[in-house]
């Protein structure tokens, strides 16, 4: 059941690792949203780098400067003012898509505790799997949830105890290689078996395509294939991903009808 009034979907991006692509795809699945023709809304906790707001400061620039007719979902920057920021961001949206920073902060995990979908994106490695589990040195068997897993679960107690809600908790593969096979099978076994344990879902996210690094500075995204011209197979394969990386996330459809 979505918590904001006006049935707002709250979105939260959370990780207390960096580097694992979290501000990109977020702004992604906003701007899909925003495509979609629902009414989106973003808040990025992260004050000091506030790579979300930077993104959609960029992108705002560019509609002025190219005169394109791009979405712009509604957007801001908090931290010690979370509260308030959050209450003003949900009014009047279908969606609120939360950013966090890459470290533990007490913002971040007020947000986690209001989130409907709640996503943290990690790189295909160990040391990446480390932030949710433990594992087994020679078999590479889970051993134990980490204190990151603990601290969700914790909080899908406490939201479902204070409204009946719950939190979906979905990991979002991002960077995945197409080499070391031997490792993602590691990788993705013990995926399995915490998910398990702890009851998240595991999605295909992003890969790592130096395309999403280009767009940062104009704002595009992979959504915006007007502005690019001609595309080539890297940006028909970004495209895809993000089409499937949607369809996994299992969003609410927008109260709003599709316009694209």
């Amino acid at each position: 059941m979505p918590t904001g009034p006006d049935n707002t979907h709250v979105i939260v991006f959370a990780n207390e690792k960096g580097g694992t692509g979290k501000s990109t795809t977020a702004v992604h699945v906003a701007i899909a949203l925003a495509v979609r023709g629902a009414r989106v809304a973003c808040l990025d906790l992260d004050h000091r780098q506030r790579t979300m707001g930077r993104y959609l400061d960029n992108r705002t620039e560019s509609v002025r400067r190219l005169g394109s007719e791009l979405a712009i979902p509604r957007y801001r920057t908090a931290h010690e003012d979370f509260e308030q920021a959050y209450q003003e961001m949900l009014e009047g949206a279908d969606f609120l898509v939360i950013d966090t920073p890459g470290r533990d902060d007490p913002y971040a995990r007020a947000a986690a505790t209001r989130a409907d979908t709640l996503v943290t994106p990690m790189n295909d490695s160990f040391v990446d799997f480390d932030l949710i589990g433990q594992v087994h040195p020679e078999t590479f068997k889970v051993t134990r949830p980490s204190f990151y897993s603990e601290l969700i679960w914790d909080a899908r107690k406490a939201r479902a105890k204070a409204d009946g809600s719950t939190i979906d908790w979905v990991v979002l593969r991002n960077r995945l290689q197409h080499i070391e096979a031997r490792n993602m099978r590691r990788v993705s076994d013990a995926l399995d078996q915490l998910s398990k344990r702890v009851g998240f879902r595991v999605i295909p996210g992003l890969g790592e395509r130096v395309i999403y690094r280009e767009l940062f500075p104009s704002g595009l995204t992979m959504l915006d294939a007007k502005e690019f011209g001609a595309m080539g197979l890297g940006h028909v394969a970004a495209r895809q991903e993000l089409r499937e990386m949607m369809a996994g996330l299992s969003l609410p459809e927008p109260a709003l009808p599709h316009v694209a």
